[in-house]
């Protein structure tokens, strides 16, 4: 399993661009990410996130479930559908669950799109991938502008992760940014379901 720790901040398009001036490396990567669940919403209530998303263009399946220390276990593979990756994930170490869940039908529940420029960066005590994240969150017919910086720590020391962020955060005018993009693209898609 892949522990992925990672911390997200709310942005704009001046702070963006002035991050990029600041560091090098980045590279383009178009995501266009749809997030399923079953009917049942028993994905959402265990607060798991299952997607497929096509990197450039290259298929990418993937389980997220919540750890005791606040990180999150991670699995995916390149596999053109979930149904084809789903027994391949869980053989990787995804809950075993998964299998059971998404016997019936699984349904897309929201979805993002957007260019993320990504430069690793290696500092002392650690290795960060450093992501600026712009286009917009989809859910129920509605659409939301998407616009954040992400910092995940790939190798070493949480604290120095934590300070680099913050000090991102202290240079740039970033906000903590809590809420997963499935948080958000659900919550717009709840907000349609509620107003229908």
């Amino acid at each position: 399993m892949a522990r992925e720790y990672e911390l997200k901040y709310r942005a704009d398009q001046k702070a963006l661009a002035a991050i990029a001036d600041k560091y090098e490396g980045f590279m383009p990567i178009t995501m266009n990410t749809t997030y399923y669940d079953t009917p049942a919403g028993d994905l959402s209530r265990r607060r798991w996130t299952l997607r497929r998303r096509l990197e450039n263009g290259t298929s990418v399946c993937a389980v997220k479930v919540p750890q005791s220390d606040g990180s999150r276990g991670e699995w995916e593979l390149e596999a053109q559908d979930l149904k084809t990756a789903l027994p391949e994930l869980v053989e990787m170490g995804a809950p075993e669950a998964l299998l059971t869940l998404a016997e019936g039908d699984l349904k897309e529940i929201c979805a993002a799109r957007f260019l993320r420029r990504a430069a690793t960066l290696h500092l002392s005590g650690c290795i960060l991938e450093l992501a600026l994240d712009q286009g917009v969150l989809l859910g129920g017919g509605q659409e939301e502008e998407l616009c954040e910086v992400e910092v995940e720590l790939k190798d070493g020391s949480e604290i120095v992760t934590v300070a680099f962020a913050e000090g991102l955060c202290k240079e740039f005018g970033l906000t903590p940014e809590p809420r997963s993009k499935l948080a958000r693209a659900m919550a717009l898609a709840q907000g349609a379901n509620a107003e229908a």
